[in-house]
């Protein structure tokens, strides 16, 4: 069974750096890998269109350049999603849309193992991560369900109301705050800056680390980082794949076109 590297990582209080990916071509996740500079890529699945095929092409590829894989998954698909891409050779899962404790212990128990020790929903499977056939139902992989991360969002009114309950969970190991869900689900659509939305973050940070769990912040740039590290905060995911190349297209496409002499596409 593969380390995980990031729960090695945590467990040694060490930071960790991940970036954001929706393109499903493994080719992208080999770029990040050869930088040297990062620890593991969150497939944003949430929003991505991808097959299963492309699922396990993105395990071989993580493993390839010895990154961490996370995948963001919604509610309707945490068993499911979680499971098959446990089986690719993601060794974490975000959860997304968490709004109670019932749904904090249903995230649990989609990565562990069924069994009477760990109390999860996984089987046994016949998948990358144990070899196809070498670590089929062995102790090695219920080992391997037990330190799959479990990261939950925290970005729904009614999970902020419920905070302290929630984070009480036993086996989150990694929050983070979703500021555009959370100020929608306020009536605040649009304005993640807001008071109350900054408020509710800083109150998911401070809960967290009251709790020992680990937050994580998403930034898209080095810049932003700064009064997160003040906070004590080491966990950062930078930059979105879909981003990165809209920034590129807009600033040098306007570049290019001024001195054009203006004017738009033909």
């Amino acid at each position: 069974m593969r380390k995980n590297r990031l729960r090695e990582l945590i467990g040694a209080g060490q930071p960790t750096l991940g970036t954001h990916l929706l393109s499903s071509w493994p080719t992208v996740v080999e770029l990040v890998g050869h930088t040297g500079l990062y620890d593991y890529i969150e497939f944003s699945a949430e929003y991505a269109p991808f097959d299963l095929h492309e699922l396990d092409n993105l395990g071989r590829a993580l493993e390839l350049v010895n990154l961490a894989g996370m995948i963001k998954v919604e509610q309707t698909q945490w068993t499911h999603q979680a499971m098959r891409a446990i089986g690719s050779g993601f060794q974490s899962v975000l959860f997304a849309d968490v709004r109670t404790v019932a749904d904090a212990v249903a995230c649990v128990r989609a990565v562990r193992a069924e069994s009477p020790a760990t109390g999860g929903l996984l089987g046994v499977g016949m998948r990358r991560d144990v070899g196809g056939v070498g670590e089929v139902g062995t102790l090695a992989y219920v080992k391997a369900l037990e330190e799959v991360i479990v990261t939950i969002m925290v970005e729904k009114r009614e999970c902020v109301e419920d905070l302290e309950a929630i984070l009480s969970t036993k086996g989150i190991d990694m929050v983070q705050f979703g500021p555009a869900d959370y100020a929608m689900s306020i009536g605040l659509a649009g304005q993640w800056t807001h008071p109350d939305v900054v408020k509710a973050e800083r109150l998911t940070i401070e809960t967290a680390l009251k709790k020992g769990i680990h937050p994580r912040v998403e930034i898209e740039q080095p810049s932003q980082a700064a009064r997160y590290l003040e906070m004590g905060l080491k966990h950062f995911c930078m930059g979105w794949d879909v981003g990165i190349l809209h920034g590129w297209w807009r600033t040098n496409g306007e570049q290019i076109r001024k001195d054009l002499g203006g004017g738009g596409p033909r």
